[in-house]
C-alpha cells in the first residue's frame, strides 16, 4: 500500500496514510488478499477526468472523451452522481479519492478499494487478458501510437477518428469468454514460407502467376475465414477485414495504421472486459467487506458513523438494477447458506437426530445462543484482553496479544488486531446477526434429506450442544472464497439467485403492456426473473452477433448472425452498426435476425380481452451494400438456427427491473 498525491495535496493525503494502513491489516484479517493499491488525491475537475477516461489519466484522442466529462460534470453538479471512488485493475492497483470528501467517506473508498484489489488479484475472469500488469502504461502507449497516427501528415487526425468511429461499436463483440490473443495475425498467413500460394507445385513462375492470381487467393482466403471461430466478430474482421477503395471501386488491404488501431482498441476491450463482465460480483464484493470493516468492526470512528451511514444508504439505495445492492445480498445470501449447512451438518450428527425429527427436537433460539461468539470475542477492550487467553488458541493472534497485553500495540478501538482469522469469523458468523436470525429456521425436509445423504457419522455427538460446539464458524467465509474465485455476473446469478432469495427481496419483472397501454408488473415468478437478469447480463446486455460465412452467397460477402433470445434488434441501430462493418470488411454486410410482428388488429384484439397478444415471429436479413440499407424477410428455416427456445420478453434489458 502507498498513497501518492500531487504536492498541493500532500498534507491532506498524509492524514489518510493510517487509514489506508489499517485498512489493509483489517482486510488481511479477514482473509482477503488485496493487489498493492496506490491511492491518489485528485480534485474536483481531475476525477471527473479520470471518469470520463475509465479511470486512466492518459487515453488516445478522440471526441468522445469531451462528452463523457461534461456529462459526468454536470451530474456532478446536479448531486445524482457524486465521485466517491475510482479504482483501477493493475498491479499496483490504482485507486483515486476525491479530496473533497469527508474522513467517513475516505474511510468507506479505502475499505470498498482493498475489496476491489482482492477481487481483481484472485478471480479467474481478471487472469484472462495476460500477465503485464501495468495497464496504465499500456494505456499511455496506445494513446502515443494514436497521436503518432493523428500526426503524420499522410494520416491525419480526420482519418484516424473516422477510423476509430468504425471500431468502437464493434468493441463489444470480442469473445470474452477467451484468454486475450495478441496476436491477430497468427492465424492468416495465406502463403508458404517460400512466398507461394499453394507448395510443392512444379511449375513456373510465369504459369503460377497466371492461375493463382490475386482473387484466386483472396477467395480462398474467403474460404479460409469461414473455418475461423465466429463469435468474436471484431478478431474476425482483423484477420479478414479489408477497406473500401472509393477509386478502384474495390476492397484493398487495410493500413498498417489500421490494423493497428483495430489491434489497439480491442486490446482495450479485453481489458475492461472482466470489469463488465463481473460488475454484481466485484461491487457487491466491495461493498459487502466495505460493510464488515466500516460498521461491525468499527472502522469508522463514533464521530464518523453517521456520515458513513449516509454514504452507504446513497450507495446501495438507488434507484433501478444496483449492482452494490444486488450484489451484496448475493454475497450474504451465499454466507447465510453455508453457515446454515454447516450447522445442519452438526446437527444431524447428533445420536438420534434424523430428517425428520430435527425441527421438532431442536429449540433454534437455544441454538444460535450457543452460536453467539464467546464473551471474550463479542466485547474486547484493554480489560478485557487478558480473557482472550481463555479462548481456542487459533481464534487469537497471539503475537499481537502478547504486545497488547505489554503495552507495545495501542488497540485504539481496532479489537480485530488481536484477533486470528477464525476468531474474526466466529465474530462475525452471519446466523446470529439479527437480521439473519431466522435463517435457520427456514429448513425443509428436502434440504435435511439432501444434506444427510452424504454424511457418514450420524451418531458422531452424544447431544446438540457438543455438536453446536464443534461448528466451523469459517464455513461461510471459506465458502465466498471459494465462489469469489471463479465466477463472472452470469454464472454468479444463475448458481446463487434462488427462489427464496428472489422473495425475501422482492424482484419482479415488468415490462409494457399492449392490453392496457401502460407498463405493469408482468411476473414476480422466481424463473422469470432469472432469466431476465440473465439475459441482462449476458454479452454485457448486449446483443450477441457472431460470424456465419465470410462468403456469403459465394460473393464475398459477409454474413452475421444475430443469436435471438427474445429481444428484438432495434434496426436503426442495426443500420448504423452495419455501415461501421462495412468499413472494415470493404464488401456488403449481411445481418440475419429475427423480429416479432404485430398489426393493429392484434393490439386491439389483446385491449378488448385484456390479454397480451401473441406475436408472429419471423426472419429478416438486413444488407448494406455501402450505400443503402435493404431489409427482406426470410424463410423460418433460414433462421431456425438462431431462434430462442423459451424467451419471450419484448422488453430491452434497461426495462426489465
Amino acid at each position: 500500500m502507498s498513497l501518492g498525491s500531487r504536492d498541493g495535496l500532500q498534507r491532506k493525503a498524509t492524514k489518510l496514510t493510517g487509514p489506508a494502513e489499517d485498512a489493509r491489516a483489517l482486510a488481511n484479517k479477514l482473509g482477503l488478499h488485496p493487489l498493492p493499491v496506490t491511492y491518489w488525491l485528485v480534485d474536483y475537475d481531475e476525477m471527473n477526468r479520470l471518469i470520463a477516461y475509465d479511470g486512466f489519466p492518459t487515453r488516445y484522442p478522440h471526441w468522445r472523451w469531451g462528452m463523457k466529462y461534461e456529462r459526468q460534470r454536470r451530474l456532478d453538479r446536479a448531486g445524482s452522481r457524486k465521485a466517491f471512488e475510482l479504482v483501477i485493475n493493475d498491479d499496483p492497483a490504482h485507486a483515486f479519492l476525491q479530496e473533497s470528501n469527508s474522513t467517513a467517506d475516505q474511510k468507506a473508498v479505502i475499505t470498498h478499494v482493498e475489496a476491489h484489489a482482492d477481487f481483481f488479484a484472485n478471480n479467474r475472469w481478471f487472469g484472462l487478458f495476460g500477465d503485464d500488469p501495468d495497464a496504465a502504461a499500456r494505456m499511455e502507449a496506445h494513446a502515443r501510437r494514436i497521436e503518432g497516427y493523428m500526426a503524420d501528415p499522410e494520416i491525419g487526425r480526420e482519418a484516424v477518428e473516422r477510423w476509430i468511429d468504425s471500431v468502437l461499436p464493434l468493441v463489444d463483440t470480442i469473445d470474452q469468454y477467451q484468454p486475450y490473443d495478441p496476436s491477430p495475425d497468427s492465424e492468416t498467413e495465406s502463403e508458404h514460407e517460400d512466398g507461394s500460394p499453394v507448395p510443392d507445385l512444379d511449375i513456373s513462375a510465369d504459369v503460377e502467376g497466371a492461375i493463382f492470381d490475386d482473387d484466386w487467393v483472396e477467395a480462398q482466403e474467403e474460404l479460409d475465414a469461414e473455418e475461423q471461430p465466429a463469435r468474436d466478430v471484431l478478431l474476425f474482421l482483423r484477420r479478414f477485414g479489408r477497406q473500401y477503395d472509393e477509386e478502384t471501386g474495390k476492397a484493398v488491404e487495410m493500413a498498417d495504421w489500421q490494423k493497428d488501431v483495430i489491434d489497439i482498441l480491442r486490446a482495450e476491450a479485453h481489458y475492461f472486459a472482466a470489469q463488465q463482465m463481473t460488475k454484481v460480483c466485484n461491487e457487491g464484493w466491495a461493498a459487502m467487506w466495505e460493510s464488515v470493516m466500516m460498521g461491525e468492526e468499527a472502522f469508522a470512528g463514533d464521530d464518523e458513523f453517521l456520515d458513513y451511514a449516509a454514504h452507504q444508504a446513497k450507495v446501495l439505495g438507488s434507484p433501478g438494477l444496483n449492482p452494490y445492492s444486488l450484489g451484496k445480498q448475493l454475497w450474504e445470501h451465499i454466507e447465510n447458506q453455508a453457515n446454515r449447512r454447516e450447522v445442519l451438518e452438526r446437527l444431524l450428527q447428533v445420536e438420534d437426530l434424523t430428517p425428520g425429527t430435527i425441527v421438532d427436537r431442536v429449540e433454534f433460539d437455544r441454538v444460535l445462543e450457543d452460536l453467539e461468539p464467546e464473551p471474550p470475542l463479542d466485547s474486547i477492550t484493554e480489560e478485557t484482553l487478558a480473557d482472550l487467553r481463555s479462548l481456542d488458541p487459533v481464534k487469537v493472534d497471539q503475537s499481537a496479544l502478547d504486545r497488547a497485553l505489554s503495552g507495545d500495540l495501542d488497540l485504539d478501538g481496532q479489537p480485530w488486531r488481536v484477533l486470528s482469522y477464525e476468531g474474526l469469523a466466529e465474530r462475525h458468523f452471519s446466523l446470529t446477526k439479527p437480521q439473519n436470525r431466522g435463517v435457520l429456521r427456514e429448513v425443509d425436509r428436502s434440504l435435511l434429506q439432501e444434506i444427510d445423504r452424504y454424511l457418514f457419522e450420524n451418531d458422531r455427538y452424544p447431544d446438540i450442544e457438543a455438536a453446536i460446539a464443534d461448528v466451523d464458524y469459517t464455513a461461510g467465509w471459506d465458502k465466498l472464497f471459494q465462489v469469489r474465485e471463479s465466477h463472472n455476473d452470469v454464472t454468479f446469478i444463475d448458481e446463487f439467485l434462488t427462489p427464496s432469495f428472489i422473495r425475501e427481496n422482492g424482484y419482479f419483472t415488468y415490462e409494457y403492456s399492449h392490453a392496457t397501454g401502460d407498463t405493469r408488473v408482468a411476473s414476480r415468478d422466481p424463473e422469470d426473473v432469472k432469466r431476465k437478469l440473465l439475459l441482462q447480463f449476458t454479452n454485457f446486455g448486449k446483443p450477441t452477433i457472431t460470424v456465419e460465412d465470410g462468403n456469403y452467397d459465394n460473393k464475398n460477402e459477409l454474413l452475421l448472425a444475430h443469436q435471438y433470445n427474445g429481444i428484438q434488434l432495434d434496426f436503426e441501430e442495426a443500420g448504423e452498426t452495419l455501415e461501421r462493418v462495412f468499413d472494415l470488411w470493404g464488401r456488403p454486410v449481411n445481418l440475419k435476425t429475427i423480429v416479432k410482428t404485430l398489426d393493429d388488429r392484434d393490439r386491439e384484439v389483446a385491449r378488448r380481452r385484456g390479454r397480451e397478444p401473441d406475436p408472429e415471429e419471423e426472419g429478416r436479413l438486413l444488407r448494406y451494400d455501402g450505400e443503402d440499407l435493404e431489409i427482406e424477410e426470410l424463410e423460418w428455416a433460414d433462421v431456425e438456427d438462431i431462434a430462442a427456445d423459451d424467451v419471450d420478453y419484448s422488453t430491452k434489458p434497461e426495462d426489465w427491473l
